[in-house]
């Protein structure tokens, strides 16, 4: 059933992963914060709704924080009364303040790892995406040797092709579904909803479902992420096609999914096993068109949503001159163009419908957050703003890197402006024989909000505090 951003609620597992920097966490309907939800509390809260009360007096039942009770949010509620409120995630261990971060390995016996996720609330697996077709599973810190799922006969691999990331549901740990992208043996772009096995350490590789196919022109600029937003809703990167320089215009082609970021209602159950979310931008444009979200983008290889704000950070791969970060924010209603092919970062590439180069980038064009040139890198590798509890002084960082020149950095965001952009290259680099990380592929985040880096060459690291020197 397709639900409306107004109504719906953030699941109780994304919920808690939001509020994991908090003091404690809010349990839907636990007006006194005891950790269960009572009779007289979903009383209470329905009370708030039908009366338009403040809602001081319950303020756990109001899960997006917009001062009002709706319908998703009394059923919310309820479930927490009748399943049991989410478990409680704490901070133990956290370094203490000043102390700086490092890296240790995590696993250098991978294939092409190019993506780092974990299901909502599971506190002992990673899952690591490796470009052939499998995802393997870390289990409380060694590399399982069965892969969760295996599907090379399908994938089309590499280069900028193969499976290239897996999103699972925020709702994972009751219906066991996630989500894959990957090119498919034809060379197009695969989006598929896949089913656990029996065994939690397994996916049924039959349970496929495939939800959407997207016509490649060309091997690269595919694009590849997958992930969920709080609100709820799939969230798809779709590069421009490829070649150089978008020789279709696709990524500002209204009637084309490449160059665009899509955006999927999933909880459906008939074919195609998704809606339009009735809040995109073109819901009205068809099931294909209007999946659309945002355009003008050339290869958004990763994104990712800051999980305390609800920020969406896209670092876009260029063409021969910039690199680039966009934000959009948590109240955007999407329908963005971030410039692409017209601008290449804020510089004009093809100006085309315009007469000539505009001095800056026109208002109905989103600009970039941060750029950076070729002397720097060739080819930008998004991360997240880590919300994690093992060091406390990176809360509200993004860290980003570039495949080519495996540089570390940080900054933070403070009222739309980048603040406090510090190489971190030095002091992330692995210590003893663990290997150099020479070409960083990916950022990944566990359930906990600890981050990851994954390195082409096979090795997955995590940031951790650096070992205390006495």
């Amino acid at each position: 059933m397709a639900r409306s951003v107004g109504l719906v609620l953030l699941p109780r597992a994304i919920a808690a992963l939001l509020l994991l920097a908090a003091p404690a966490l809010a349990c839907p309907g636990d007006c006194d914060g005891d950790g269960t939800v009572a009779i007289a509390e979903l009383v209470r809260a329905v009370d708030l709704a039908l009366d338009g009360g403040t809602l001081a007096a319950c303020a756990a039942a109001d899960g997006n924080g917009d001062d009002q009770l709706t319908v998703d949010e009394l059923i919310d509620a309820v479930g927490a009364a009748l399943d049991g409120c989410p478990p409680p995630l704490s901070c133990q261990g956290a370094a203490a303040p000043g102390t700086p971060p490092t890296t240790v390995l995590v696993t250098d016996a991978l294939s092409l790892p190019v993506h780092i996720g974990a299901p909502p609330l599971d506190m002992h697996r990673v899952f690591i995406v490796e470009q052939s077709g499998r995802i393997r599973i870390v289990k409380d810190g060694a590399l399982l040797a069965t892969p969760f799922l295996a599907i090379e006969p399908r994938v089309s691999c590499c280069g900028e092709r193969g499976l290239l990331s897996v999103a699972f549901h925020p709702d994972y740990a009751s219906n066991g579904r996630f989500f894959v992208n990957y090119t498919n043996t034809a060379g197009n772009t695969v989006i598929a909803r896949y089913q656990v096995g029996d065994d939690p350490d397994r996916a049924d590789p039959d349970s496929e479902q495939i939800l959407i196919t997207i016509a490649q022109p060309f091997a690269n600029h595919n694009g590849g992420q997958l992930a969920f937003g709080p609100d709820g809703y799939l969230y798809a990167g779709m590069g421009d096609g490829g070649l150089g320089g978008d020789p279709q215009d696709n990524a500002q082609d209204d009637a084309s999914l490449l160059g665009k970021l899509l955006r999927f209602d999933v909880d459906v159950e008939p074919p195609p096993y998704y809606a339009v979310p009735p809040t995109n931008p073109r819901a009205g444009d068809g099931a294909r068109l209007g999946l659309i979200w945002a355009k003008g983008l050339r290869n958004p290889w990763r994104f990712s949503f800051d999980r305390a704000t609800g920020d969406l950070y896209i670092a876009d791969v260029g063409q021969d001159r910039f690199e680039e970060i966009d934000v959009q924010p948590a109240a955007s209603h999407g329908g963005e163009n971030y410039g692409w092919d017209i601008f290449e970062g804020n510089a004009c590439f093809e100006p085309a419908p315009f007469p000539t180069c505009p001095d800056q980038v026109p208002p109905d064009f989103t600009p970039p957050l941060l750029t950076y040139g070729r002397s720097t890198g060739c080819s930008i590798t998004g991360g997240f703003v880590y919300r994690g509890c093992a060091l406390p002084d990176l809360q509200g960082e993004y860290f980003f890197s570039d495949y080519c020149t495996a540089f570390l950095r940080t900054f933070r965001l403070v009222d739309g402006v980048v603040t406090d952009l510090r190489d971190r290259t030095a002091e992330l680099a692995p210590h003893g024989d663990t290997g150099a990380i020479a070409t960083v592929s990916s950022f990944g985040e566990d359930a906990q909000g600890e981050l990851y880096i994954a390195d082409l060459g096979g090795q997955v690291f995590k940031i951790a505090p650096a070992p205390v020197v006495r």
